[in-house]
């Protein structure tokens, strides 16, 4: 997922970078429905102040600067130069950039150097790297299935009473 290799520093169409995303011809939108960007549905580029809510089904790219709300089911990519500034779910987050504000994942976080999180942070699963900083509160919920097996009377590994 984490791609280091650059060419002449310039994004090329098609090119993946660190979070697995591009935008065609090297520009940057505010909030751009998937087109050329594979697998993303809304991208918020290098250099743009977005304010309001981001709501979509899929994937949701952030390298700019965001304030307000981001609500998706499937990921969330957040750029090494992101600043967010907000309350935050998803399915998972996958996160190099900074978060401020409460986080609710579904089914994980990853925090990659070098993230900077404050604030409260929910979700089933947490991979935190070497070198990533972490100011807050973090609550792991048992994920979806466990639970399912655990309401059906059945004890799931690690829980206790």
């Amino acid at each position: 997922m984490w791609n280091k290799e650059k060419t002449d520093g310039k994004r090329q169409p098609g090119q993946a970078d660190d979070l697995m995303a591009t935008t065609t011809n090297g520009q940057s939108a505010a909030v751009e429905p998937v087109g050329a960007l594979e697998g993303i549905n809304a991208f918020v580029g290098k250099g743009v102040d977005f304010k309001g809510t981001i709501s979509y089904h899929g994937t949701v790219r952030i390298d700019g600067t965001l304030e307000g709300e981001i609500h998706t089911e499937g990921t969330l990519l957040v750029g090494e130069e992101a600043v967010i500034k907000a309350k935050v779910t998803a399915g998972t987050i996958v996160c190099k950039g900074q978060i401020t504000g409460d986080i609710l994942a579904k089914e994980k976080v990853t925090l990659r150097a070098p993230a900077v999180i404050n604030g409260g942070v929910e979700t089933p699963m947490l991979s935190m790297e070497e070198g990533v900083q972490f100011n807050g509160t973090i609550e792991m919920s048992a994920p979806a299935r466990t639970a399912n097996l655990a309401g059906e009377g059945m004890v799931a590994a690690g829980a206790y009473s």
